[in-house]
């Protein structure tokens, strides 16, 4: 098969491109260009290294208004955005799709870590990898069907470890590439300069004890997310934690700790992958991921409306309003996501 293979010069997308090339594929790159400071070097060299094309393709008015615009709105209105989950669904894995389709391409392929399936049902989801720490199912929950059945993840189940002492031993540049460990597009400082900088300065407000009584001032709701402890800039002689931020009245609310933690949860824009779309029924024996280092924990859900209603077996710490809750079945397919509203 001719596969286009999503190629940034980091060892992941590295040796998924070698592992298809051995397969007997024809493999070409593309970089995706997501904004004006992004390096095409690196996939350049990786692309030299393998001896494969490489395609650089403009991503930067999707990247706009697909990731950067929506991300610096959530954190204004007291949100905490995914930016990963919307990149990889409006921009990296739409652009890679696009232009497979236009140019001759059987497949599209990334360096993520999963595996791509297909159920008796005939719908395309992704399963988790049995990498623990790697697995990044969690970020594509947001695929469409055609996206899916387009998509191949070569690495699966392998360990990055292994794959990186194997690039040093080797001589690929990619060993030396740093791994990125936080948000991409963000400059050294942090999201709240970043933020600011397109948004504006976001007023002081109250700190406030869940029963509405002042404890103190804020500098703004653009520095605090759900469950948050340090750095708040309040002394209260406890520990304490954001439990929820009110765009609304400027508040954020302080709880000590054990106040941080909920039994239940409201999801919404909800994708479905593996289980068949539905607009009414109840489902248990599943399990959810909140956050993306979170392990999956046992839930019941209640759909309704096309929002999901949670009931946690165990409480969840810091539910956050704008991350991604990711729903799968006890063998790892993703069944369904949505963004958590409350």
């Amino acid at each position: 098969m001719k596969i286009l293979m999503g190629l940034s010069g980091g060892v992941d997308s590295c040796f998924a491109s070698r592992l298809l090339s051995e397969a007997g594929h024809a493999v070409e790159g593309a970089f995706l260009r997501m904004t004006a400071e992004a390096d095409a070097k690196p996939a350049e060299r990786a692309a030299a290294e393998l001896g494969i094309p490489l395609h650089i393709l403009d991503c930067r008015e999707l990247f706009e208004e697909h990731v950067l615009k929506p991300f610096t709105e959530s954190y204004m209105q007291g949100r905490t955005p995914n930016p990963c989950v919307e990149c990889n669904r409006y921009v990296k894995i739409r652009v890679l799709c696009d232009f497979a389709a236009q140019n001759g391409f059987d497949r599209v392929a990334t360096g993520h870590y999963g595996r791509i399936g297909q159920g008796e049902n005939g719908r395309y989801f992704v399963r988790r990898s049995e990498n623990e720490k790697k697995d990044q199912s969690y970020m594509l929950w947001g695929l469409t069907q055609e996206q899916l059945a387009m998509l191949t993840l070569p690495l699966e189940n392998r360990d990055k470890e292994k794959l990186k002492q194997q690039a040093e031993k080797e001589g690929f540049s990619a060993a030396g590439q740093k791994e990125s460990m936080d948000i991409c597009f963000l400059p050294q400082g942090g999201y709240v300069p970043f933020v600011e900088k397109r948004e504006g300065v976001c007023p002081p407000g109250d700190f406030v004890d869940p029963e509405g009584r002042v404890l103190g001032r804020h500098k703004g709701i653009v520095h605090y997310t759900v469950g948050q402890r340090k750095h708040l800039g309040i002394a209260l002689g406890q520990k304490m934690f954001v439990a929820a931020i009110d765009k609304e009245t400027n508040r954020v609310t302080l709880v000590p700790g054990g106040g941080e933690f909920s039994s239940c949860a409201t999801v919404g824009s909800l994708r479905f992958q593996a289980l068949e779309p539905m607009d009414e029924g109840e489902l248990s024996g599943i399990f959810v991921k909140l956050r993306y280092a979170q392990k999956p924990s046992p839930v019941r859900v209640r759909i309704s409306g096309g929002r999901a209603e949670l009931q946690a077996e165990r409480p969840w710490r810091a539910v956050t309003p704008g991350q991604s809750a990711v729903f799968y079945d006890e063998d790892g397919r993703l069944l369904f996501g949505g963004y958590i509203e409350k």
